[in-house]
C-alpha cells in the first residue's frame, strides 16, 4: 500500500529497527526522523530544540529556500519559527486575545454553521465530506472568529483554498510558480486592509483583540499581526477539516465503533481524543534544530542538524499505548501527542476540539446509513511533509 494512505506499518518498523532515521524531502531538503514516543514527547518540549531555521545549515536553507512561505511572503516571525524570549513574548501576547471564553463564545454559531450545512446535506443521500462539510464549517468558524464580514466570506473562502493549495503543494511545483500566487497575494492583502478598517472602526472579533493585545507597553507590530492571523487560518481550518476527514473514515472502516458511538454519543470527547491519537491532522510537527549536541535512541545528532519529529508515528507506538493499531473510542488514555507539547502546544487545540465535537454530534445525529462511495484504497491523501489529511471523502448515506 502507498505510504501517503497508510504509512503505520513503516514507522512501526522504524521504531523497531531504526528509530531515528536520516531521511530526504524531495527538493533536497534533509533531516533526521525521530519516531518513538518517548523520543518525541521529550523534544516537543526540550529547550535544546530551537525552531528557527535560522539555526539550520547553510546547505539545507538554500535547499528550501529557508522558510519558503515566510520568505515568499514577509511573514517570517510567528509562533512555530521563534524560541523563547520571542516565542514567549508572542505567545503572552497572543494568549490574551485567543482566550478560553472567546473559543466558548463561538459554541452557537459553530452549531448554527453545522446545522446549516447538514441542511443542505441530508435531503441529496451523498455528499463530499470534505468540500461540503468540514472545509466550509472550518474556514466560516474562522471567518466568524477573524470578524470577517458576512459579504466577503465567499470571496475569502477561494482565497483560502488557493493558499491551502498552495501550502500543501509540492514545494518543487511552488517554486517553479509565482513566489506570492495571486490568491494568497489577494488575502494578505485583504487581510491588511482588514486591519487598518478595525483600527479605524474597532469591533469585536479576534483582529480587534490582536490589535489591542499589549503586555505593558509592549503590542503586536504589523507584521506579527498578519503572520498571526496567517497561522491562524492555516493551523485552524487544516486541524479541524483533517479531524473531521480522518476521524469519519477511522469510524467508517471500523463500523463496530461506529454503531457504539451511535448508540453512546456522551463517547464522543473520548472518540476525538482517539481519532487524533489513531491519524491525527499532522503526520510530523515542523522542524526543530538542536542548539547543540544531543543524543536520541543512541544516535548522536549534531548541532542544528534538522530534526522532524514523527507526531503519527508516537501516537501509534506500543510502548505507549496497548494495542496501538486498534481504533477504541472508549480508550481511556489521551495522552496523545497530536497537537505537540510544551512551550509550542497547539494554541488552537480548544477550538478544533470544538468543532469536533459539535461537527461529529451533527453527522452521528443526522447521517444514518454513513459509508463510503469508493473503496478506501481509492482515497487519495494530500501530498504534505507536515499535514495528514484527506483530499476528499466521499459518502453515502440515508437520505
Amino acid at each position: 500500500m502507498d505510504f501517503g494512505a497508510d504509512p503505520y506499518p513503516e514507522y512501526a518498523w522504524l521504531r523497531a529497527e531504526e528509530p531515528v532515521r536520516q531521511v530526504l524531502e524531495g527538493r533536497g531538503l534533509y533531516g533526521l526522523l525521530v519516531t518513538r514516543y518517548e523520543d518525541v514527547r521529550k523534544l516537543l518540549s526540550d529547550p535544546r530544540m530551537s525552531k528557527d531555521p535560522r539555526n539550520a545549515p547553510l546547505d539545507w536553507q538554500e535547499a528550501g529556500k529557508g522558510r519558503p512561505l515566510e520568505d515568499r511572503t514577509g511573514l517570517g516571525t510567528h509562533l512555530l519559527t521563534t524560541d523563547a524570549p520571542e516565542h514567549t513574548r508572542l505567545r503572552r501576547l497572543v494568549s490574551t486575545a485567543f482566550t478560553a471564553r472567546r473559543v466558548e463564545g463561538l459554541r452557537a454559531q459553530v452549531q448554527h454553521i453545522t446545522d446549516g450545512l447538514l441542511d443542505t446535506i441530508v435531503p441529496r443521500g451523498q455528499a463530499e465530506l470534505i468540500g461540503d462539510f468540514a472545509f466550509p464549517l472550518a474556514i466560516t468558524v474562522i471567518c466568524e472568529l477573524l470578524g470577517v464580514p458576512k459579504a466577503d466570506q465567499d470571496v475569502f473562502r477561494q482565497w483560502t483554498k488557493d493558499f491551502r493549495r498552495w501550502t500543501n503543494t509540492d514545494s518543487a511545483q511552488a517554486d517553479r510558480g509565482d513566489a506570492r500566487p495571486v490568491g494568497l497575494r489577494d488575502l494578505l492583502e485583504y487581510l491588511t486592509r482588514l486591519v487598518d478598517k478595525r483600527r479605524q472602526d474597532p469591533a469585536d472579533g479576534l483582529v480587534d483583540a490582536l490589535i489591542a493585545a499589549r503586555d505593558d507597553d509592549d503590542r503586536l507590530n504589523e507584521a506579527e499581526l498578519l503572520s498571526m492571523m496567517s497561522l491562524l487560518l492555516v493551523g485552524g481550518f487544516e486541524t479541524t477539516v483533517n479531524l473531521i476527514g480522518n476521524g469519519t473514515l477511522a469510524l467508517l472502516r471500523h463500523p463496530d465503533q461506529l454503531a457504539l458511538l451511535r448508540e453512546r454519543p456522551e463517547l464522543v470527547d473520548s472518540a476525538l481524543e482517539e481519532m487524533l491519537r489513531y491519524d491525527g491532522s499532522f503526520e510530523t510537527a515542523t522542524w526543530r534544530f538542536p542548539l547543540e549536541p544531543i543524543e536520541v535512541a543512541g544516535t548522536r545528532i549534531e548541532k542544528g542538524h534538522p530534526v522532524l519529529l514523527s507526531l503519527a508515528s508516537a501516537n501509534r507506538d506500543g510502548a505507549k499505548f496497548p494495542a496501538p493499531d486498534d481504533f477504541d473510542v472508549t480508550r481511556a488514555d489521551p495522552a496523545h501527542v497530536a497537537f505537540g507539547r510544551g512551550a509550542h502546544f497547539c494554541l488552537g487545540a480548544p477550538l478544533a476540539r470544538l468543532e469536533g465535537r459539535i461537527a461529529f454530534h451533527g453527522l452521528l445525529r443526522r447521517l444514518p446509513g454513513l459509508a463510503l462511495s469508493v473503496p478506501p484504497e481509492q482515497l487519495r491523501w494530500q501530498r504534505s511533509l507536515t499535514v495528514r489529511g484527506l483530499e476528499a471523502l466521499p459518502v453515502t448515506f440515508d437520505a
